[in-house]
Order: C-alpha cells, then sequence, then structure tokens
C-alpha cells in the first residue's frame, strides 16, 4: 500500500460531540451538538456511521451496528477560547496560550468614536447580538440612516453589518479593514467579519458576500511548513481568511457547503498532492448560530449524502480526515459558540479499518499527524498518530 502523497481535510464547522470538562467555565455546561440534536431530531447519517460516528457521539444506536470503515475518535481543544480561528489554528498545530479578548458588553467608546470618525459615519447596535436578530432589530433603522450595525458575540470578533443597497460590498470591506487595524491590530480582537444583507423589513437576509478578517498567526502553521516545502495547499471556503492568506497555495470562496464539496470534488482532479483544507460553515453560520435544530439536523443529513459520492473517489494515494473547529448546540438558549470536543475520522485505502483514537489531548495531533504523513516538522504541538491509522 502507498504511503499517502494527498490528503482531504474537512472541518465541518460547530458540529461538536460533546461538552469538555471546563465547559462551565464558559457557560456552555451540557452542551452537545451533535447528541442534543439527535435527541430531538433524530439523525440519518449512514456514511458518517459508517466511519464511526456513533462511536464517538452520543446519538441513537445503529441497528444492527457495524465495524467502523476507518479510524475514529474525539479531540479536546487545549486553547483557551472556542472561536473558529482558535480552533483552526490548533488543527494547524499552533495552541494559544491567551484567549483572544471578548467584549460581552460593546466595544469601548473610545473604540467606537474612534471606528467612526475613521469610516466617516456613526453606528448603530454596539453590543452582543445574534446577526440575523440585530439585523431585524436595526436593519431599518441602518437602511434609513446608512449607519452600520456593529455587534459582537461571546467570540472574539467586530462584526459589521450593512445592506448591500445601502452600503456597497467593496465599501464595508474597507470599513472592515479600518476596524481591523483598530480593533484586531490595535486591541488582539481575533477577527473582523463583514455581514452583509439584502432584502426589505421583516424579510432581510445575509449573503454569501461575508469576509472574515483575521489576525495573521503568531508562528508558522501546518500550512506555512508544507508550502515552504514546496507542497502545495489548497483553502477551499474561509479557510483563506482565517489564516490571514498565510500558507496557502491557491484558495477558492464558496457561497454555500454543497459548493465547498463541489469544490472538492474538482480539486481531486486538479490537484494529484499535496493538503485540500475546506471549511463548511453552513453548520455554524445558517444553523447554530440561528439555534435551528432541524436545520442543522437536514444539513448533516445533506453532507452525509455527498460524503458517500465522495468516499469511492479517496484512492490508494489519498488520506480524509473529517473533523470540527468548536461546537454550536443549537438546542441551548446561547446562540454562540459551545466549548465542545470535535469528531475526528480518517478514512482510505491505506487506512487500518476500527481503529479506535480514543479522545486526544489537542486539535494539534491531527495537524501533527498530516505533517508526519508529509515527512515535515515537526510542528510545535501535539502528537500525531499516523503510524497508529496506517496498514
Amino acid at each position: 500500500m502507498p504511503v499517502p502523497h494527498r490528503v482531504v481535510l474537512i472541518v465541518l464547522d460547530s458540529v461538536g460531540a460533546g461538552a469538555l470538562p471546563d465547559a462551565a467555565a464558559y457557560g456552555d455546561d451540557g452542551s452537545d451538538t451533535l447528541g442534543n440534536i439527535d435527541r430531538i431530531v433524530p439523525l440519518r447519517v449512514p456514511t458518517l456511521r459508517r466511519l464511526g460516528l456513533s462511536r464517538v457521539a452520543s446519538i441513537h444506536a445503529e441497528d444492527p451496528p457495524r465495524a467502523p470503515e476507518g479510524a475514529f475518535g474525539r479531540m479536546a481543544e487545549s486553547s483557551p477560547g472556542k472561536d473558529s480561528v482558535t480552533g483552526h489554528w490548533e488543527l494547524a498545530g499552533l495552541v494559544l496560550d491567551q484567549p483572544f479578548p471578548v467584549f460581552p458588553q460593546g466595544f469601548p467608546a473610545e473604540v467606537m468614536g474612534e471606528f467612526e470618525r475613521r469610516i466617516g459615519r456613526q453606528t448603530l447596535g454596539n453590543k452582543a447580538a445574534s446577526g440575523t436578530a440585530i439585523i431585524d432589530e436595526l436593519g431599518p433603522e441602518h437602511v434609513r440612516t446608512g449607519y452600520p450595525i456593529v455587534y459582537t458575540s461571546a467570540d472574539s470578533v467586530f462584526q459589521i453589518a450593512a445592506h448591500e443597497d445601502v452600503v456597497p460590498v467593496a465599501q464595508l470591506y474597507e470599513f472592515c479593514a479600518a476596524a481591523f487595524d483598530l480593533v484586531s491590530v490595535g486591541r488582539g480582537v481575533g477577527r473582523v467579519i463583514a455581514r452583509p444583507f439584502v432584502g426589505r423589513p421583516g424579510a432581510f437576509a445575509r449573503t454569501a458576500n461575508r469576509r472574515d478578517f483575521a489576525l495573521t498567526p503568531f508562528a508558522p502553521t501546518l500550512l506555512d511548513v508544507l508550502t515552504a516545502a514546496a507542497i502545495p495547499v489548497l483553502a477551499i471556503g474561509k479557510i483563506e481568511d482565517l489564516f490571514a492568506g498565510r500558507g496557502i497555495t491557491t484558495a477558492v470562496h464558496t457561497k454555500s457547503d454543497d459548493h465547498g464539496i463541489d469544490e472538492v470534488f474538482r480539486a481531486l482532479d486538479r490537484w494529484p498532492r499535496g493538503l485540500i483544507f475546506v471549511n463548511l460553515v453552513d453548520f455554524d453560520t445558517i444553523y447554530g448560530h440561528r439555534n435551528d435544530v432541524a436545520g442543522y439536523a437536514a444539513n448533516l443529513e445533506r453532507f452525509d449524502a455527498r460524503l458517500a459520492a465522495l468516499l469511492p473517489r479517496i484512492a490508494a494515494g489519498d488520506l480524509l480526515f473529517i473533523t470540527a473547529d468548536h461546537g454550536n448546540d443549537p438546542t441551548t438558549p446561547s446562540t454562540d459558540h459551545s466549548r465542545e470536543h470535535v469528531p475526528v475520522f480518517a478514512y482510505g485505502p491505506a487506512v487500518r479499518p476500527g481503529v479506535n483514537l480514543g479522545v486526544r489531548a489537542t486539535y494539534a495531533d491531527l495537524g501533527q499527524t498530516i505533517a508526519s504523513l508529509f515527512s515535515i516538522g515537526p510542528l510545535a504541538h501535539g502528537t500525531g498518530f499516523l503510524n497508529e491509522i496506517l496498514r
């Protein structure tokens, strides 16, 4: 069996698998994205079950149970925090020792005053809120005044929402660049996010023109080490934004999770080696943050159907990993991310079926494993499990 020379890494954004031991400190005690969804809407995900989902998530039992076709386990987040930047950086071997700052009471008056001075207009909001709720609340006033809506969450984010007919998308990105210099470069906030929307009062809808402005990783990640070794890295979805463009050969931005999987199939035809790194954000943005349990379950089932078509495309030289970056339990009152374990699956002809990876101490174990596969590194954090999973 040849050693794989191409990795497909799919991050199911926010698909958590049970609260971490310190979840109560984050207000997330009892969160279990997969388990709690399944208790309300029993999940029909036969392909994920083939990979061992029922071994790592508290979902209803399969009858009859089958042996997993790949390796399976759970990973704990060792960095403080529960946001996408922290999770993705840790997956790539970069562990934080201090969390990004959060502003649950809104940003200080002096920050907002300076931001308004830089963009030449007043703002609305400046509070922690659900993105869809605050657009419904303040959207009509925004349309009337042209003042952008600023809000945050339990994560380290400065989000700016604006109607595309009131503030053109290019101008909204300029506002975000001004905010990034002020709060990210200036105060260490993890991300500034553009949240454009369209529609009329009572029927506003966010568009696919979201853009994330993230801090540059403070140390080399798996992506940096790969590209330094002339190993290609293709970023699909918001991966390029989360790593501030660093360590990426080519980036493709997507409009939906289905689009993301379409790009994976295209990449398998066009990229014979390297890392294909994919983020599927709809789980988090459309369903988790809106506490849409039925929608989240349906999206899991849609992904499962696409995965059934993807598995036969994973050839002898390929290794497929599926994981997540944090939780976002839509069954809880909170609309924020949740501090959870994440599942991890490894699949491919080179993978020994039925390997139980247990509970890994850090997401960085996955990055270390990929580094070992390509004979680069080692990375600064993580314990690889390549020898455990290869035939």
